[in-house]
C-alpha cells in the first residue's frame, strides 16, 4: 500500500498511549504490613495505526509486551489507561456484549495450532464454530459453501479432502491454514496474528506468510504480525515495530529501519540475522546482562542497563518517540537520546 493510499482513508485500528498492567499478588507479610500493591509493566504508552490493507510486525523478545498488546486491542485483557479504536469506535470501555459485533470484524490467529484446534471437532465444525457463535447461516446447509470457500481461501484444496479430517490427521502447517480459516469464514477487516509460524517447520512458514500477505492485498484485510523474527518482518511487513519491555523504542517502514537502524536494541536484533551472501559477516552484538524485571521497570532508558553505548543521562531521562537526525524518512522514529 502507498503511504498516500494509507493517509486518505482515517486507520481501521488506532491505538493510542496504551497502558496494561497486571497487578501481583501479595503475600500475607506484604498484606499484614501494608504494603503497595505491585504491578506488572506489560505495555507502556504504546501507540500507532494500521490502516487497511496493510501489514505491521510487532517485533521483540519474548515477554516484551507484544501479545498483552494484541489481548488488550481484542479486549480479552483491560486496559489500564489509553484508547483503542476499531473502524473509529472506541472499544476501550464496552461491555462484552457491545463487543461482540466487533469481534467479528477483528480475529486473532494464535501460535500453537497444535493448542488452538479442538481435537474433537471435525474440520468443518472448526471452521463452523465461528458462524455459530455469530448467528450466521439458518442451517447446515447455508453454511457449507462458506466453510468450503474459506479452506479454499486459505489453501486447504481439494476441500472435500479436508471436511471430515481431524486436527491429528493434519500437518502443523494445515492445522494453522484451518485455523486461518476459522478466522477467514467471518470475512474480518483486521487479523491479530501471535507468531503465526513460530511452531511451524521453516519448510512450510513461507507458504502460510505467503497467505497472509495475499490475503490482505486481495481481500483488503489489516494483519498485524506478531514476530521475534526480524528477516520475516522485513520480507512481508510494509512497517515494523520493535518493542522492548513494554515500550516501542522504533518504528517505521520496513526497509528503514532495517536497512538504516537508529536504536542499539534494533541494531543488536539485526546482527544477529543470517545474511543470504556468506561472505558478508556482520559481527553479532550480544546484549549484556539480562531483560530487566517488568515489575521494577529501571528509572531513564528501560534500554540502558543493557545498552553498549549508554551515557549518563540515559540513566535518568526516559526518550521519547522521536525522528533522529539519522533517519531517512519522516515516519522513522526512534526513542533514543544518542540517536
Amino acid at each position: 500500500m502507498s503511504e498516500f493510499a494509507a493517509s486518505a482513508e482515517p486507520p481501521l485500528l488506532e491505538v493510542t498511549d496504551l497502558v496494561t498492567h497486571y497487578p501481583v499478588r501479595r503475600g500475607l507479610l506484604e498484606v499484614a504490613t501494608r504494603k503497595p500493591r505491585r504491578v506488572v509493566h506489560a505495555v507502556d504508552t504504546v501507540s500507532f495505526t494500521l490502516a487497511r490493507g496493510e501489514m505491521m510486525a510487532l517485533v521483540g523478545e519474548s515477554g516484551c509486551g507484544k501479545t498483552s498488546t494484541v489481548q488488550t486491542i481484542l479486549q480479552m485483557v483491560k486496559a489500564t489507561s489509553g484508547a483503542v479504536r476499531i473502524d473509529g469506535t472506541d472499544v476501550t470501555d464496552l461491555s462484552q456484549r457491545r463487543m461482540r459485533p466487533l469481534r467479528r470484524a477483528v480475529q486473532m490467529i494464535y501460535q500453537d495450532p497444535y493448542e488452538s484446534l479442538d481435537p474433537r471437532f471435525r474440520v468443518r465444525q472448526t471452521v463452523e464454530e465461528p458462524m455459530l457463535v455469530h448467528g450466521i447461516g439458518n442451517s447446515r446447509a447455508e453454511r457449507r459453501p462458506l466453510i468450503a470457500a474459506a479452506l479454499e481461501q486459505a489453501g486447504l484444496t481439494p476441500v472435500d479432502a479436508y471436511l471430515d479430517r481431524y486436527p491429528h490427521e493434519l500437518s502443523g502447517g494445515q492445522r494453522q491454514r484451518v485455523a486461518i480459516a476459522a478466522s477467514l469464514v467471518l470475512s474480518p477487516a483486521l487479523l491479530l496474528a501471535d507468531e503465526p509460524v513460530s511452531m511451524l517447520d521453516v519448510s512450510i512458514r513461507a507458504g502460510v506468510l505467503s497467505l497472509l500477505d495475499s490475503l490482505r492485498r486481495t481481500a483488503d484485510m489489516a494483519i498485524l504480525m506478531i514476530t521475534h523474527d526480524l528477516s520475516t518482518a522485513a520480507h512481508f511487513a510494509d512497517r515494523i515495530a520493535v518493542m522492548y519491555l513494554g515500550r516501542i523504542v522504533e518504528q517505521g517502514a520496513a526497509k528503514d529501519v532495517v536497512r538504516n537502524p537508529q536504536h542499539p536494541y534494533t541494531k543488536a536484533l539485526l546482527s544477529v540475522v543470517p545474511k543470504r551472501d556468506p561472505r558478508d559477516r556482520v559481527r553479532p552484538q550480544i546484549l549484556r546482562g539480562e531483560t530487566p524485571n517488568p515489575v521494577n521497570v529501571p528509572a531513564g532508558c528501560r534500554f540502558h542497563p543493557r545498552c553498549p553505548i549508554a551515557v549518563d543521562r540515559c540513566r535518568t531521562e526516559d526518550p521519547a518517540l522521536r525522528l533522529p537526525a539519522g533517519a531517512s524518512a519522516s515516519t522513522h522514529l526512534t526513542a533514543c537520546h544518542l540517536a
